[in-house]
């Protein structure tokens, strides 16, 4: 290279950068003059190549040049360095190839260096914007750097109130050149929420570029979040609570109702007219026999032979028949075949006016005896009017009105027998339908009665 830029071969072409090196910004055009003069006795054409990372993105114009001998030229070679992270930043060196087109001649190749401008864009997104918890919120921000140099961005947070702290795990985030990197962002309310309507805390996350040299800095990258804080105790566990309750009281009244009086039932049957003649046999028929010992023994010990002996074998021997008649007599009688739970419902509808109408739960089959000891009467829909219940021979058992009650329950102490042919009635006289909340009004009263009890055979 020669002091001024020129480079030549003997006696043909000598070629020249006006500079050896030049600066050019992404997006824009910057050229270079490149002087081409002909030293040689023919006129000659040229044409241009540039060599470099830089051939991609610049151009000579002219592309070709015809020079006279000794007559000189420039053409101008244009930098179009694009604005993308393809084309890094920093300096890179390039040759322009002046190539003659006759044989003899040799091609020259200027050398220089262009130095790409570094430019800053970066953008910025949240991930997800909106998040919810019980103890914490958990985001990402992702930043993506369009720029051609290496970007540190700096990560601040702002909530847009007290009830909530924002905190990136760390404080800047060093981006490559068109690639993305991530930082991760918390939310932590200041209080617990144990139960209660949900509480939602809005936050701002700030990506900020740096600050060119010489330049302003650019505008921050500001992202909008929220967190939605939940209750630690969920808006179903009190009902869940509150039915559980209800279903131990149903299996109580359950147990109360209907397993534990044939539990007691059961063990009333178990003691049989076998096991009270077995229990009371024994003792008498051994004193029977302790008695005719005795008898026996003191007619034999008697020294004078008299008639007032006689009835004493006597008087001890009735005692002792009386006891073995007997238990022999209830050992023979058949037992009761044991009673059997029984339950029956029915279901009682009513129109306002027209009178009463009645449903029968139960009819006793023959040969049987029903003992109730347990009535449900339930009201779902908040009816008012008057429910009858009635039992063998129209018999009143139960006289209630709608209006004080929707499930009502008796349980009896001492059964209500019920003969065979008998039966359970439920007569329902609406006077004004209910209304269930949040469904639709009904056309007729309803009314349902729950019976329960045994059902013990008259039939040895």
């Amino acid at each position: 290279m020669e002091a001024a830029g020129s480079y030549g071969a003997p006696m043909s072409l000598t070629v020249s950068l006006d500079a050896s090196s030049v600066t050019a910004v992404p997006g824009e055009e910057t050229s270079l003059p490149l002087q081409v003069r002909n030293s040689g006795t023919t006129v000659e054409e040229y044409r241009f190549e540039v060599a470099g990372a830089c051939a991609a993105w610049t151009t000579v114009e002219p592309a070709t040049l015809s020079l006279y001998p000794g007559s000189a030229e420039t053409v101008q070679v244009t930098f179009r360095p694009p604005r993308d992270p393809s084309v890094p930043a920093g300096e890179t060196p390039f040759g322009v190839r002046v190539v003659p087109t006759s044989d003899h001649a040799e091609p020259v190749v200027p050398e220089g260096r262009v130095t790409v401008a570094p430019f800053t864009e970066v953008t910025a997104e949240l991930v997800p914007r909106g998040s919810h918890g019980v103890l914490r919120g958990a985001h990402k921000v992702a930043v993506d750097n369009r720029g051609n140099a290496p970007l540190t961005v700096a990560l601040t947070a702002r909530s847009g109130t007290e009830r909530a702290g924002i905190t990136f795990t760390r404080p800047e985030l060093r981006v490559e050149p068109g690639r993305a990197a991530f930082a991760e962002l918390r939310v932590k309310p200041a209080k617990r929420l144990w139960r209660g309507t949900p509480v939602l805390h809005t936050f701002q996350a700030v990506v900020a570029p740096p600050a060119p040299e010489g330049e302003e800095p650019p505008a921050p990258v500001v992202l909008d979040g929220s967190y939605q804080q939940e209750a630690i105790l969920p808006r179903w566990l009190p009902r869940a609570l509150i039915l559980a309750f209800v279903l131990a009281l149903i299996l109580t009244g359950f147990w109360y109702g209907m397993l534990r009086p044939a539990v007691k039932s059961a063990a009333r049957e178990a003691i049989t007219p076998e096991v009270i003649a077995s229990a009371t046999s024994g003792p008498d028929q051994s004193g029977g026999q302790t008695g005719g010992q005795t008898g026996g023994g003191s007619g034999g010990a008697s020294a004078t032979p008299t008639p007032a002996p006689t009835p004493t074998p006597t008087a001890s021997v009735k005692p002792s028949a009386k006891p073995s008649v007997k238990p022999s007599a209830k050992a023979t009688a058949k037992p009761l075949p044991p009673a059997e739970p029984s339950s029956a419902q029915v279901q009682v509808r009513d129109g306002v006016g027209g009178g009463s109408r009645s449903g029968t739960a139960l009819t006793v089959p023959a040969g049987k005896t029903f003992r109730l000891t347990d009535i449900l009467v339930q009201n779902p829909q908040g009816d008012a009017g008057t429910v009858v219940i009635t039992g063998d021979g129209g018999s009143r058992i139960l006289t209630l009105a709608l209006e004080n009650f929707r499930d009502s329950d008796y349980h009896f102490v001492t059964p209500i027998l019920v003969p065979a042919g008998g039966q359970v009635t439920m007569t329902v006289d609406c006077r004004k339908v209910g209304r269930p909340v949040n469904a639709p009004a009904p056309s007729r009263c309803a009314q349902s009665l729950f019976l329960g009890g045994t059902m013990q055979s008259t039939k040895s």
